[in-house]
């Protein structure tokens, strides 16, 4: 019985561990959507400005602003480019005040600021423009697969490094299923979903700098070498557990982070 506690304690802190930093790569990646708060006159105003849009469709930036006297100038350009700054006037539809963006490729950026006006008062809502990338759309099935493959590996990664620390005896098996896991999500359908949205299979090292890319590749590297050292049997729970941390570090760092992006000063 005291043996079933522990194994069943030791799943339960890698399953938080696990979501743990699942939630932090979300909420701190560069695509999730940005809350502002603002005093304006007074008011405060807070809202959440998207990062993000699908490309072939104009995107839709939306304030919730009840008052009725408040109004607001969208002003945007795109991102790495010599454009100048344009503005508009957002729409008010019922009790929010809306503007578009024009569609972009893959991987371009728009970057845009919003400024709230009321009795010839204009105050920007925030101080640094947002910066909006555009994806194309990734086939539902494969980006819903990826996920769960790429965050069971994390999870059975995680498992196994505390199997190594607490010495116990699945730490080989569980080892195959991570680098399973690993090359399936992360090497073989991340490459796939970039594809989809970004319109290249790689743009990690050497051909770029893609954070994503490069912390996946490292950690399926780290997988490979405990598993080398697990045949030689060289310290292979400490590379074992090494691997694991890399794993955990890779999830911490923001997805998208240095991610594909258009530089329209070359076009």
């Amino acid at each position: 019985m005291h043996q079933k506690l522990r194994t069943a304690l030791i799943w339960a802190f890698t399953i938080i561990i696990t979501l743990g930093s699942v939630y932090y790569q979300r909420k701190t990646g560069p695509t999730y959507p940005l809350t502002v708060r603002s005093d304006f006159s007074g008011r405060i105003v807070t809202n959440r400005l998207i990062r993000s849009a699908d490309c072939g469709s104009d995107a839709m930036i939306a304030l919730h602003v009840p008052d009725t006297s408040i109004d607001a100038v969208l002003r945007y350009k795109r991102f790495k480019s010599n454009d100048e700054w344009f503005e508009q006037k957002m729409v008010r539809r019922n009790d929010s005040l809306v503007a578009f963006l024009a569609a972009q490729p893959p991987a371009g950026k728009v970057m845009y600021k919003i400024f709230l006006t009321e009795n010839g008062e204009r105050n920007p809502l925030i101080t640094e423009p947002v910066i909006l990338r555009y994806k194309g759309a990734v086939p539902g099935w494969i980006l819903i697969i990826h996920i769960i493959v790429i965050f069971s590996a994390m999870l059975l990664s995680t498992r196994t490094g505390m199997e190594a620390f607490f010495r116990r005896p699945r730490v080989v098996p569980y080892t195959w299923w991570t680098i399973i896991l690993l090359l399936v999500g992360g090497m073989i359908l991340g490459p796939v979903v970039q594809k989809y949205a970004f319109g290249a299979f790689w743009t990690g090292w050497p051909i770029g700098h893609d954070l994503t890319d490069n912390k996946t590749a490292i950690a399926f590297i780290f997988w490979l070498i405990a598993f080398i050292q697990q045949l030689r049997k060289r310290n292979s729970r400490i590379w074992v557990i090494i691997a694991a941390i890399v794993l955990i570090i890779a999830f911490i760092i923001p997805h998208s982070t240095w991610g594909s992006e258009l530089d329209y000063t070359q076009q």
